[in-house]
């Protein structure tokens, strides 16, 4: 990422899993990371084994902090930390409001900071890790499956209208990764994302590539590109396809 070198970037939610590899990854390609997570513990491991700076807390709330730590200036925003939340319709309001918040909301306090003086400058980088559930769903995950989608829309209406300003913005779409996510989906993870996972620096690989190639959709699992345009060609046979996924967990003793 020859893009990157040198520039002030902030990775949030990046104690472990494809938050802690991008931060590392832009580390090695010479850029000055910031590694936000909720934990400081792990804020600061992450940091201290890469040569970046930890900035612990919420990262809804960090953008005036990481911009200090960086002198002055963020020039990459890497809105990572997200929260699996499995559930259906029946989920708690507390539940589908923590998933919304932090899946959405925190991208959107995020842009609001940033988004002054990267209009002023002409120049910014958003990084939105959304998932493929936000291009297509995730069975027995209501709540993650609609604030994920809601995560896509906040980044692609980012860049529909202010790409002619020099903002550029990515949505980073994979399957399974290996991560403590993967886990925590349970056994609708181990049916539908388990089979096809791939490591979180394979997640850092495709970003770099997206962010050479000036290109909005990262996708790490090339095959959810077919997905999607079966999603928006057939939808009938799609939501059908979908809905033996569904039978086959319920079946598996979901």
């Amino acid at each position: 990422m020859s893009t990157v070198q040198g520039a002030g970037v902030v990775v949030t939610g990046a104690g472990g899993g494809i938050g802690a590899a991008l931060a590392r990854r832009f580390t090695a390609e010479g850029a000055r990371v910031v590694v936000n997570d909720l934990d400081p513990g792990r804020t600061k491991a992450v940091a201290e084994e890469i040569g970046a700076i930890a900035v612990a807390g919420d990262a809804s709330a960090i953008v005036d902090e990481a911009r200090e730590a960086l002198g002055g200036t963020v020039d990459v925003w890497c809105a990572n930390a997200g929260l699996a939340s499995p559930g259906d319709a029946f989920a708690d309001e507390e539940v589908w409001a923590a998933a919304w918040d932090v899946n959405v909301m925190a991208h959107v306090r995020a842009a609001r900071a940033l988004l002054p003086d990267w209009l002023e400058r002409g120049s910014g980088r958003f990084v939105s890790t959304v998932s493929a559930a936000g291009l297509l769903t995730m069975v027995g995950a209501a709540p993650y499956s609609v604030s994920k989608h809601g995560a896509y829309a906040f980044a692609e209406w980012l860049s529909l209208t202010y790409r002619h300003r020099g903002v550029k913005v990515h949505a980073i779409c994979p399957q399974g990764v290996r991560t403590d996510m993967l886990t925590a989906a349970g056994s609708a993870g181990e049916l539908v994302l388990a089979p096809t996972a791939i490591e979180p620096e394979d997640v850092a690989d495709s970003l770099s590539d997206a962010i050479e190639s000036d290109r909005f959709l990262v996708l790490p699992h090339p095959e959810v590109a077919d997905y999607y345009r079966a999603r928006a060609t057939d939808p009938e046979r799609w939501l059908g396809n979908m809905n033996h996924l569904q039978r086959k967990w319920e079946g598996a003793g979901a």
